[in-house]
């Protein structure tokens, strides 16, 4: 359903994808300088590229395909013109950062960064604080009914 009435948008300040890089930077360097390796790189390669792999699929090839077809942003600081719950938004509500958290967790496992790994609860801790609950309020003001109603039916992250 596209949305009639604007509002200003979820008031979402800091880039997601921003955000994740810069905490995954973090613990990369911190496990720099203080290494803690948890798996053997023979392991932690094959493994990591496996769950980078499925983040990349399901968020920029077939999230943000799915966004664009629907003719809505992707951008968390822009309003939501289009209810979008087709796509893997059938099976998340948050598919997007579904995917920027595997990728996240795959590139601090190629890494074989502890410290990347020991951080990644706290990115989602403040993504679903502070970014998807700013979200899902918008979605209901501009969607309602409809929104809550897909919102009964798919999880919030798997």
């Amino acid at each position: 359903m596209t949305r009639d009435n604007r509002d200003d948008g979820p008031g979402v300040r800091i880039p997601p994808p921003l955000l994740y890089l810069a905490v995954l930077a973090l613990g990369i360097l911190l496990g720099v300088a203080y290494p803690v390796h948890f798996l053997p790189t023979a392991v932690a390669w094959p493994i990591g590229a496996l769950i980078l792999a499925a983040g990349v699929a399901l968020g920029p090839l077939w999230g943000i395909r799915t966004m664009l077809s629907a003719n809505t942003t992707v951008r968390p600081d822009r309003p939501a013109t289009t209810l979008v719950t087709d796509g893997p938004f059938r099976y998340s509500r948050n598919p997007l950062y579904l995917s920027l958290t595997l990728m996240y967790a795959g590139i601090g496992i190629i890494a074989n960064s502890l410290w990347a790994l020991i951080l990644l609860p706290a990115v989602v801790l403040f993504m679903s604080l502070f970014v998807i609950r700013r979200e899902e309020a918008h979605l209901q003001r501009a969607f309602g009914e409809e929104y809550e109603r897909y919102r009964a039916n798919v999880r919030r992250w798997l």
